[in-house]
C-alpha cells in the first residue's frame, strides 16, 4: 500500500513531492525517497525511516528539478533498508521508477535481465521494472513502457521518468490505484487523492492498463496498444478526511472493500502453475511432529480455522493456543514440533513472548506477519508475509483475511510436502483459491442486504452466533467484530453445544446469526436453528447459494459456492459488513472503538 506522487511543471518539483507524500502517511510506510531530473541527469535520495529522515537527508544535497517522482514504501519484497527504498534506477540511471503493487514473475524477469548484463542492488521485485524499461528502450518511452508492461504479471501502479525526456512524466496502472491531476502550468500523478487536494481538484481516473504521459501543459492517456484515450475530468468535492478514506465513510469500510485485492496479492506470491511455492520453507516439515499455533484476538481465530484445514489436508495434529496462555502453561513441546505464530503488527507482546518461549526450548518457529522487519519477523526461524498493507481501522478485516489465506496456502504446502495430496488435487485447490478474490467481491456486493438486516436489529442488547467446524471458527470472529465496534454483547457457540446450557439464554426476539456453509454438517446446523426458532429467536443465516433452507430462517444470506475448506473467507466478509452497519446505525466511532488499540504491545 505504498504512496506514489509525481510532478512536472514550471516550479521546483521537490516541495510538492514531499507535501504529497506527507498526505499519504496515513497509509503506513517504512521508507521514502524521491528522484528528480536536472540538466539531463536523474538524482535520487532515499532512505529507510520516516519522511523527516528523508527531508534531513535531502537538506544535505542540492537536489532540485522541475520533474520528479516520490514514494513511501511498505516493505514486502525485502526488508526496510535504504537499498530497498524507492525510487529504483536502471543500470545507466536513464530511468527511475516508483512502484506500488507486486510483480509476481520478477524472478523469471531477473534471470532474463542477468543474462543481458544487468546487476541488482536491492532485494525488491520492483527493481526489475527499471532495468526492463532500459532493456526495452530505443528512444521512445511510450514504446518501452508498453513492451515492459506486457511482460509483467501481477498488480502495479508505476511512476516513471527518463533522463532523455526531461519534459515528460509517465505513469501506468494495473490493479493498483493511480490518478493524474490537472493543474495550471503543472500536472501531477498520485496513488491517492489526498496527495493532490492542495494543488488541484481536477483529476483523470485511470482505468486498467492505461498509460498517462504528462507535460507541464498537457495530459495524454493511452491504451495498452498506444492508442490515445479521451477521458472526462473528474472533479473532487470531498474534504481531506473523506479523501483519505477513498470516499468511504470509515477506514474499516474501505479496508473491507480492499480484501479482494489483498487476498489476491497474498495468493499470487505463492501459487505457480498449480502448485504452492514456499522456497523459504524448504524442509520445514522434514521430521514432522505436532504443529502448535499461537496468537491473540482475531489472529487466534484464524489459527482455529487453520487447525481444521491443516489436519484435514496434511494429517498433522495441530494445537491452537492463545498466546497469553501458551507462555505460562508450560506446554509439552518436542524438538520436531513447529510453532506457528500469527500477528498483524509483528509486535504483539504476548505472541512475541510465546514465540521466544518456543525458541528457548529449541523448537522451530514460523511467523505469519504483515509487517516486514517487525520484532516477530526478525526473530522467527521462518517468516511468511501477508500482503494486506497497512490497516488503519482498529478492528481488523483485511489482515484477518490475509492471515486466513496464508494458512490455506501453508496447509496445502504441508500436505503436498508430506505426500498427503496428489498433484491433481493440489492444482484443484489452487484453482479454488484463485477464485476467492472474485467471490469476495460478490459477497461485498451483498452489503445493502446486510445493511437492511442490521438496521432492523441495531438496538438489540445481545446477539448469538452459531456454527459448526469451520463455521464456528468464523462465528467467533463475527461475534468479536460486533462486540468491538458496536458495543453490543454477543457470544459465539458451537451449535452442537446449545443443548448443554446455552439455549437457556434464547428468548423471544433474540438475534441469532447462524453460519452453515459446510455441506456435510448443513443439516445438523439447520436442526440447531430450528431449536432456537422454536424459542422465539430471529435468525439470520449465511449459507451457500442453492442450498434449500426452507422456512426455518427469517433472513437469508446466500454466499457464492466454494470448496468448504475456503468458505470462511466468504462468510467472514459478510459478518464484517453486518457488524459495520450495526455499529454505524448506533453512531459508534467505528475506526477507533473505545478502550482498544491497534497493536497490543504490552501484556
Amino acid at each position: 500500500m505504498c504512496g506514489i506522487v509525481g510532478y512536472i511543471g514550471k516550479n521546483n518539483a521537490l516541495p510538492f513531492l514531499l507535501s504529497g507524500l506527507s498526505k499519504l502517511e496515513y497509509r503506513g510506510y517504512d521508507s521514502a525517497g524521491v528522484s528528480l531530473i536536472k540538466d539531463g541527469k536523474i538524482e535520487c535520495v532515499k532512505t529507510k525511516g520516516r519522511l523527516d529522515v528523508l527531508i534531513n537527508k535531502i537538506a544535505e544535497t542540492n537536489i532540485t528539478g522541475n520533474l520528479g517522482i516520490g514514494h513511501t514504501r511498505w516493505a514486502t519484497h525485502g526488508a526496510p533498508l535504504d537499498k530497498n527504498s524507492h525510487p529504483h534506477l536502471s543500470k545507466s540511471r536513464k530511468f527511475a521508477v516508483v512502484h506500488n503493487g507486486i510483480i509476481e514473475n520478477y524472478l523469471s524477469i531477473k534471470k532474463i535481465l542477468s543474462t543481458n548484463g544487468f546487476e541488482f542492488s536491492s532485494d525488491t521485485d520492483s527493481e526489475v521494472v527499471a532495468h526492463l524499461l532500459e532493456l526495452n528502450y530505443s528512444g521512445d518511452v511510450l514504446d518501452a513502457i508498453t513492451k515492459t508492461v506486457s511482460g509483467l504479471t501481477g498488480s502495479f501502479a508505476l511512476g516513471i521518468i527518463c533522463s532523455d525526456h526531461p519534459t515528460e512524466l509517465y505513469a501506468v496502472k494495473k490493479d493498483s490505484p493511480l490518478i493524474a491531476g490537472k493543474g495550471n502550468g503543472e500536472n501531477f500523478i498520485a496513488s491517492d487523492i489526498p496527495a493532490l487536494l492542495s494543488e488541484t481538484r481536477d483529476v483523470y481516473l485511470l482505468d486498467e492498463g492505461e498509460i498517462v504521459c504528462l507535460t507541464e501543459n498537457d495530459i495524454k492517456i493511452y491504451s495498452a496498444d498506444k492508442k490515445e484515450v479521451k477521458k472526462e475530468i473528474y472533479h473532487i468535492n470531498w474534504d481531506i478526511d473523506a479523501a483519505e478514506k477513498g470516499g468511504f465513510d470509515h477506514f474499516m469500510l474501505k479496508e473491507i472493500h480492499e480484501q479482494p485485492k489483498t487476498v489476491k496479492d497474498t495468493l499470487s506470491s505463492h501459487i505457480s502453475d498449480g502448485k504452492i511455492v514456499f522456497d523459504e520453507l524448504e524442509n520445514i516439515l522434514k521430521t514432522p511432529g505436532r504443529i502448535y499455533i499461537t496468537a491473540c484476538g482475531s489472529a487466534y481465530h484464524t489459527g482455529l480455522a487453520g487447525k481444521y484445514i491443516i489436519e484435514k489436508l496434511a494429517k498433522t495434529p495441530v494445537d491452537v493456543w492463545l498466546a497469553s496462555e501458551f507462555r505460562y502453561a508450560d506446554p509439552v513441546l518436542s524438538e520436531n514440533d513447529l510453532v506457528i505464530v500469527i500477528s498483524q503488527s509483528g509486535e504483539t507482546a504476548d505472541t512475541l513472548a510465546a514465540m521466544r518461549e518456543a525458541k528457548s526450548r529449541g523448537v522451530k518457529t514460523l511467523a505469519i506477519v504483515n509487517v516486514t522487519g517487525s520484532s516477530i519477523a526478525r526473530e522467527a526461524d521462518y517468516v511468511v508475509h501477508t500482503l494486506a498493507g497497512p490497516e488503519i481501522a482498529v478492528a481488523t478485516t483485511k489482515a484477518y483475511s490475509c492471515q486466513l489465506t496464508m494458512l490455506y496456502l501453508l496447509a496445502i504446502y504441508f500436505a503436498s510436502s508430506k505426500g498427503e495430496i496428489s498433484a491433481d488435487y493440489e492444482a484443484e485447490l489452487c484453482r479454488d483459491l484463485l477464485s476467492l478474490p472474485e467471490k469476495i467481491k460478490q459477497v461485498i456486493d451483498l452489503k445493502d442486504t446486510l445493511k437492511d438486516c442490521a438496521h432492523q436489529h441495531f438496538e438489540v442488547a445481545n446477539a448469538f452466533y452459531l456454527g459448526r467446524g469451520l463455521d464456528w471458527c468464523v462465528s467467533l470472529e463475527g461475534s468479536l467484530k460486533l462486540k468491538e465496534i458496536s458495543y453490543i454483547h454477543s457470544e459465539s457457540y458451537a451449535a452442537g453445544e446449545l443443548k448443554h446450557g446455552t439455549i437457556s439464554l434464547i428468548e423471544k426476539g433474540s438475534l441469532v446469526i447462524a453460519i452453515a456453509t459446510g455441506k456435510h454438517i448443513f443439516d445438523k446446523t439447520l436442526s440447531n436453528i430450528k431449536e432456537v426458532k422454536s424459542r422465539g429467536a430471529y435468525v439470520m443465516l449465511l449459507h451457500p447459494e442453492g442450498m434449500d433452507v426452507g422456512n426455518e430462517v427469517d433472513f437469508s444470506i446466500p454466499l457464492p459456492k466454494i470448496n468448504d475448506l475456503f468458505s470462511p473467507s466468504l462468510s467472514v466478509v459478510a459478518l464484517q459488513i453486518f457488524a459495520y452497519y450495526m455499529a454505524s446505525a448506533r453512531g459508534c466511532d467505528i475506526d477507533k472503538p473505545r478502550n482498544l488499540a491497534k497493536s497490543v504491545t504490552v501484556e
